[in-house]
């Protein structure tokens, strides 16, 4: 019995590391059901009684069911989260025309210089860019990237 207790506790173990490494809940549970009825088995095979596994067994069982919760909202806001770097993270991103010579130029966006081209879908309706004006990153191609004039409400925030 004392081995059935330490494996139950061993798997719950390994279950709640598994849930740390993909959470989602499920390995959590599991490993939290593992970890409540290996203490209780553990502990009535050495001898203790009731009065010592329930408040053992609620403890543990309290450790993990917090353990998963935390693990599953770390996890879900992770996903939430701007890309803050690469080139992912430059979309949307305002930046300054440095010059401008059709049909493209040089801005400057989140500390550098890029080469830059109007966003093609809207370039017949744009006006010609000039130094200065706030553009918003569409694109990226490559080491160039694709701009368009930064609306008003852009410039806001």
């Amino acid at each position: 019995m004392t081995a059935l207790g330490f494996a139950l506790l061993l798997v719950g173990a390994a279950l709640m590391v598994a849930e740390a490494h993909a959470p989602g809940g499920g390995l959590g549970v599991a490993g939290g059901i593992g970890l409540v009825v290996g203490g209780i088995v553990l502990i009535g095979a050495v001898g203790g009684g009731a009065m010592l596994a329930v408040p053992v067994a609620v403890g543990i069982g309290g450790v993990a069911v917090a353990w998963t919760v935390i693990a599953t909202r770390k996890a879900a806001g992770a996903g939430r989260t701007r890309i803050q770097s690469g080139r992912e993270a430059l979309c949307g991103r305002i930046g300054v025309v440095r010059q401008w010579h059709e049909p493209a130029g040089q801005v400057f966006v989140d500390g550098a210089l890029w080469r830059a081209q109007h966003d093609w879908a809207g370039r017949e309706q744009q006006a010609r860019l000039e130094e200065g004006d706030a553009v918003v990153v569409e694109r990226v191609n490559g080491l160039t990237l694709v701009v368009r004039r930064a609306e008003e409400w852009e410039l806001v925030a």
